[in-house]
């Protein structure tokens, strides 16, 4: 009974989390707001020092909240070990490109069309997968990797509208502009979780360290790229311009939902996660034209979306494989 309750549980926070946050970043990129819009960049750092901080806390916690503890492991695992560090220097500059690659798809695309694209990732994952860990897959998985393509190509699939010249050219270039950071983010996604997975197999090191040591490289990164991109407006207006409530909740929501993500998905099976990617994807759907009411769905994205919906559950139906550990 406890076993069922944590399983429905799991199923909550995961559409909780991935509905939220694609909605709030999506609705923050688009309020119109007086005064400056926040930087991508900097939400980026600032929930790279968030996710450190809660990853803190945790291993704190795992050590009975001893400070001597706490500081032995952190110099023995990244002080005293540069070479294992400096391994998760790859993962993290990739993950820090994904992280602003998601706030330029969300500032272009409609969260209904982001949610379906970005399942694309599955199909990035399972490549390097199978040319980086050897992994073999299924007839059941190699099919459901072509109906994935073919669902999110009919998504993609323009729709005959009345709207002006003028802005048909502009739409259809944001669109292009959202949907190319959408399918850099799935390789990139793709490469890091697979990369990160296989540095987890060779250490026994506890998961929240690793998450320190990414975020610690992340956070060098985003700042990096924040004062190359933004740094002239950094100096204008600050690293905080344009917060609002909002924008506090996306940064909380990227920084620890993928933390209580992983906490939680040891008790979700595939079919679960399948299920879960499919109601955010329908509550994305629905909230996006009734709430945001920047969606416009037509016959052929409800295929599409049907397609992935599927192909998602077929992915995960043949055999029962490890549960691969993502970056929080």
């Amino acid at each position: 009974m406890a076993s069922s309750r944590l399983k429905y549980l799991s199923l909550g926070v995961l559409v909780f989390q991935t509905t939220s946050l694609v909605l709030t970043m999506r609705y923050s990129r688009t309020l119109q707001a007086e005064g400056p819009r926040y930087l991508a960049s900097s939400a980026v750092v600032v929930a790279e020092v968030m996710k450190i901080f809660a990853c803190v806390l945790l291993v704190l916690k795992e050590h009975s909240y001893s400070m001597r503890a706490l500081n032995s492991i952190l110099r023995q695992e990244i002080l005293h070990k540069p070479i294992e560090t400096l391994k998760l220097a790859i993962p993290s500059g990739i993950y820090t490109l994904q992280n602003n690659l998601l706030y330029v798809a969300l500032s272009n695309l409609d969260a209904a069309t982001y949610q379906v694209t970005y399942q694309l990732k599955i199909l990035t994952t399972a490549l390097f997968s199978v040319s980086m860990l050897g992994r073999r897959l299924g007839i059941y998985q190699w099919l459901s990797l072509l109906i994935l393509m073919t669902g999110v190509a009919l998504v993609q699939w323009p729709s005959e509208s009345a709207v002006t010249p003028e802005k048909e050219a502009h739409s259809a270039g944001s669109q292009f502009v959202g949907v190319a950071a959408v399918l850099v983010a799935c390789c990139s996604s793709g490469f890091a979780g697979v990369y990160f997975e296989k540095i987890l197999k060779e250490s026994k090191q506890s998961v929240w360290v690793r998450n320190i040591q990414l975020g610690l490289f992340g956070f060098v990164f985003g700042l990096f790229g924040m004062l190359a991109y933004d740094g002239e407006r950094v100096r204008e207006s600050g690293v905080f311009q344009g917060y609002n409530t909002v924008t506090w909740t996306v940064v909380a929501l990227q920084a620890l939902g993928g933390l209580v993500i992983a906490a939680v998905i040891k008790y979700a099976d595939n079919i679960l996660k399948g299920f879960a990617t499919s109601l955010s994807i329908i509550l994305s759907t629905l909230i996006s034209y009734f709430w945001l009411q920047d969606f416009d769905p037509t016959g052929v994205f409800f295929i599409g979306a049907i397609l992935v919906i599927a192909a998602t559950f077929l992915y995960g139906y043949e055999g029962k494989p490890s549960p691969n550990p993502s970056r929080a």
